[in-house]
């Protein structure tokens, strides 16, 4: 990636959406404030700092930067003993080396990814929370206004039939008929009078109820907004640790082979040469190469067709809102409450499902949902391997049990809609390859009915 295009995306990601108290929270996701998410993610100089915070310092990783060997010392150490020895004894701390950085890195992904997971559904209860709150609090403001102009009509009527001058009336009257209508008539004021104190007292608790609501709901969105800031701060960490893993294991994989095939070369007593060695890592190496090309090519076919299912119609053809389908198949698991299932293994899945779930078998394309700025891809928790999307109206998408190495984007990456980022797996807690599919604004909103006011159908 160049590195205007880092930048573009660094800075589109971090916009304000504010996510203050009011109508507008609700159109946001993220109080960006003011952290950067590309100042807290490279794998330069922050995934040292990152690191250290779980505890993996320079000093569990001072061969990483070692020089790697050429074939040629190798080559050379073969003529010495002693220097062989010392080859030998380089290289095989090499290997160890790496593989301790692998599993660290991904013992400290894994800490950071979970953790991640935790704040993020802490916000979102918060989230709910707080929502829940403020619509009770207004429908107890609304019965508040109905009870008042229901009063207000009996008084109304009160002063249409009398008033007052009802008593004066009786009093004065010389006619039987008359005193028993002005009585039948007081009769139906004092009702009138009962029924009015009533829907009075009904109005002035539903006042305060919508006073203590309210009040509880801005303690909520308080609490949400303290939990929103450590979610953010979590997300960092996690995209530092997983940059950090995944920066590992590439260095692992480019010299390992090669490290192995020059110890057992040192190692090799009968005739074969070290460039008989050299040759096959160079063949593995090609044959690794065409492996690639041909699943990206099979990749790039794939989400060429559409990535058409059955039964739910395919995924990343644009409408013309600009919003897309995400992944192709079925519906397999609407929004909201649902029974709780687990596999044989423990795994179970959330009583809320605060998204929708498309099944359209293992490595089908995923696509971004609309343009925008990916700002996590990583590993999240019961996510599994997880990317959000932040787009334009404080709306954000989230993409969920993406398969191991099924990665087709960045974090910091822009990203155009229908354009394939990832594939379908069953990582985190999954109970078969899917995608699991949310749409965020201030939290987790119902999705199947965003998009569907977007003209798409999920």
């Amino acid at each position: 990636m160049n590195e205007k295009l880092t930048e573009d995306a660094a800075l589109a990601a971090s916009e304000e959406c504010g996510c203050a108290p009011s109508p507008a929270e609700r159109r946001s996701l993220w109080n960006r404030g003011s952290v950067t998410r590309r100042s807290a993610i490279g794998i330069g100089a922050l995934s040292v700092v990152a690191l250290s915070a779980f505890g993996i310092t320079n000093g569990v990783t001072s061969a990483y930067a070692a020089t790697y060997p050429s074939w040629d010392d190798v080559q050379k150490a073969k003529k010495n003993e002693a220097a062989k020895a010392a080859e030998v004894k380089r290289i095989e701390g090499l290997i160890a080396s790496l593989t301790q950085k692998v599993a660290d890195t991904k013992a400290a992904a894994e800490l950071a990814s979970n953790e991640f997971y935790e704040a993020q559904q802490a916000f979102f209860d918060a989230a709910t929370e707080a929502d829940e709150l403020q619509a009770q609090a207004d429908e107890q403001a609304a019965a508040a206004d109905e009870a008042a102009t229901k009063a207000g009509q009996v008084a109304a009527q009160l002063y249409r039939n009398g008033g007052d001058d009802t008593a004066l009336q009786l009093f004065f009257s010389g006619s039987a008929a008359d005193a028993d209508q002005l009585l039948a008539k007081l009769g139906t004021m004092d009702k009138l009078l009962e029924y009015n104190q009533t829907v009075y007292d009904d109005a002035v608790a539903a006042r305060n109820a919508a006073q203590q609501l309210s009040d509880q709901a801005v303690v909520a969105r308080e609490e949400r907004d303290r939990l929103q800031k450590i979610a953010e701060e979590k997300m960092i960490e996690a995209q530092a640790a997983a940059d950090a893993a995944e920066a590992a294991l590439d260095e692992q994989t480019a010299n390992l082979d090669t490290l192995e095939a020059q110890l057992a070369a040192l190692k090799d007593t009968t005739a074969t040469t070290v460039a008989a060695y050299q040759k096959g890592v160079e063949e593995r190496r090609k044959a690794e190469e065409a492996r690639r090309k041909r699943e990206a090519e099979e990749a790039a076919k794939a989400a060429a067709g559409g990535g058409g299912g059955g039964g739910g119609g395919g995924g990343g053809q644009p409408s013309s809102s600009g919003w897309v389908r995400p992944h192709g198949g079925y519906r397999s698991s609407g929004y909201g409450r649902r029974p709780s299932k687990c596999d044989n293994y423990g795994n179970c899945s959330s009583s809320f499902h605060r998204g929708v779930d498309l099944a359209n078998g293992c490595g089908a394309p995923i696509y971004a949902a609309s343009s925008g700025v990916v700002d996590y891809a990583g590993p999240n928790g019961g996510y599994g391997n997880y990317i959000r999307i932040q787009h334009s109206g404080g709306i954000a998408t989230g993409y969920a049990h993406i398969r191991s190495g099924g990665f087709a984007v960045r974090s910091g990456q822009r990203v155009s809609a229908g354009q394939v980022i990832a594939y379908a797996g069953n990582t985190g807690n999954s109970l078969g390859c899917h995608l699991h599919f949310e749409v965020y604004r201030g939290g987790t909103i119902n999705p199947i009915n965003f998009m569907a006011s977007k003209g798409v159908s999920v």
